[in-house]
């Protein structure tokens, strides 16, 4: 599983550069994407090891044109003879303008967006992971230590993934080529006593399947210990509490508070209530929100976006005060604002939206220990389940798995389940009051805007201690 770019792209390299040449005698505009991504996914239980292809495989080619003032694409996943391919694309091109024309008569038109001249290529350095037979074993042996030293787990599973990038983006100004990895590792166990069942979760996300393995490993007795505790577990009597955020929940916040709120295609169609706050504020003077594909290493890091943006590091708040937001290369343009490598596709065929990469809280001053010993009467909230938010109002909904209770500054040991936290985006961050030293990322799981075109993003930040309507 060592990383290496696609030789299946090189090869097509020069067809794709005769494709533009032809087309662009015709379109103002004219860019192609070239995937090949290839992965897999191996899912390890006390039964069964099953591996099939990962979700995100791919290996194909979509092109962009501009004319007349609309975009237009043709995605296609092989060719032979340059010219029947374009032949086909300006086919389908002057159908579906003439299609949108007709139906959308006042529809607006767009500007061409500019691009900067670059050819760069960006290779990741390469790590060789161990052999899928090892990791799988590695598996086998997590859940046979788990089921043989708990008494009470029933089930349990280990799933890896992994996916190895090659992307090529060519237009008349630019020729990049990137190559890199992503691996997730994650954990899963049901526990059963008399007539109650609980579960429990776990997951890290990075570069190769061996790192996150090894730091799995790490956690599988807190995960199985947890997983006993919440066979006691009591719910919760819904109210207001201080609170503290594992950095898994304070990155589920900041996903669904400012990830959907602040993608600013949002802004172009008047979906997201984030459009009327910038440049004000909308935390306390302790948040400080990122969103960027370079600034770390994990599942949404790349070196260029799906539209041929350069990654960057976009500073989302900056002392409670929205400053900006994430946009691809149109929706930039209808703003009148730089594009922020924000870009992103389901896969080649699928249409590209403004998207998150990696969103995080910045770190902050505070311990653990501190917040902890801040608080009366509260909870620290940890175990990611599920979020949903609503960006034209801002109602937000983050369900977590484990309530552990903070009385007169230490913990009881008393755990209740589920939480969902409740309220109000503003109302939410404008309460937090702390914000510790510690720093994760997790990137296990996949993004939907709205129910559909998924992509992978990490969440993250360090603890925080907020007030929260929990429920």
């Amino acid at each position: 599983m060592e990383k290496k770019y696609s030789i299946y792209l090189e090869e097509k390299y020069e067809s794709l550069k005769q494709i533009i040449d032809l087309l662009k005698k015709k379109f103002e505009y004219v860019s192609i994407l070239a995937t090949d991504c290839q992965g897999k996914s191996i899912k390890v239980s006390e039964k069964i090891v099953d591996i099939k292809d990962n979700f995100f495989q791919e290996r194909g080619f979509v092109v962009r044109v501009f004319h007349n003032g609309l975009y237009s694409e043709y995605a296609f996943n092989n060719f032979d003879n340059v010219n029947e391919i374009v032949g086909k694309i300006i086919s389908s091109v002057d159908v579906s303008d003439s299609l949108y024309k007709a139906i959308y008569a006042k529809a607006e038109e767009n500007e061409l967006y500019d691009e900067q001249e670059i050819c760069k290529q960006f290779y990741k350095e390469s790590k060789k992971d161990l052999p899928l037979e090892t990791l799988i074993n590695k598996c086998k042996k997590i859940i046979d230590t788990s089921m043989e030293e708990n008494e009470y787990i029933i089930s349990c599973t280990c799933n890896l993934e992994y996916l190895n990038v090659s992307k090529m983006f060519l237009s008349q100004k630019k020729c990049l080529k990137q190559s890199y990895s992503w691996a997730n590792a994650s954990y899963f166990c049901i526990v059963n006593r008399n007539e109650t069942t609980r579960f429990n979760l776990g997951s890290e996300s990075g570069s190769t399947l061996q790192e996150v393995l090894e730091k799995l490993s790490m956690k599988i007795d807190n995960i199985n210990n947890d997983a006993t505790l919440l066979l006691d577990a009591s719910h919760i009597v819904p109210g207001e509490y201080d609170c503290i955020t594992s950095p898994e929940i304070s990155g589920l916040i900041a996903h669904e508070a400012f990830g959907h709120g602040v993608e600013m295609d949002m802004f172009v169609k008047n979906r997201a209530l984030g459009k009327d706050y910038l440049l004000k504020k909308v935390g306390s003077p302790y948040v400080e929100l990122h969103d960027g594909a370079i600034p770390y290493d994990n599942v949404s890091s790349y070196f260029f976006d799906d539209e041929g943006t350069l990654a960057q590091d976009t500073l989302e708040i900056k002392d409670g005060i929205l400053l900006t937001g994430i946009a691809d290369a149109i929706a930039a343009k209808k703003l009148n604002i730089a594009p922020t490598g924000n870009g992103k596709r389901e896969n080649y065929c699928h249409k590209a939206y403004s998207r998150m990469t990696n969103t995080y809280f910045k770190s902050g001053t505070s311990t653990l220990e501190e917040m902890i010993s801040s608080i009366e009467n509260g909870y620290l909230i940890d175990g990611e389940i599920s979020g949903m938010e609503d960006p034209k109002h801002w109602g937000i909904q983050c369900v977590a798995l484990i309530g552990k209770e903070i009385k007169n500054g230490k913990l009881t040991g008393n755990i209740v389940s589920p939480i969902v936290i409740n309220g109000n985006v503003l109302d939410l961050l404008n309460s937090v009051s702390m914000v510790s030293k510690d720093f994760k990322l997790y990137g296990s799981g996949m993004c939907g805007k709205g129910y559909k075109e998924w992509v992978k993003t990490s969440i993250g930040g360090p603890y925080m201690k907020v007030r929260a309507k929990l429920g």
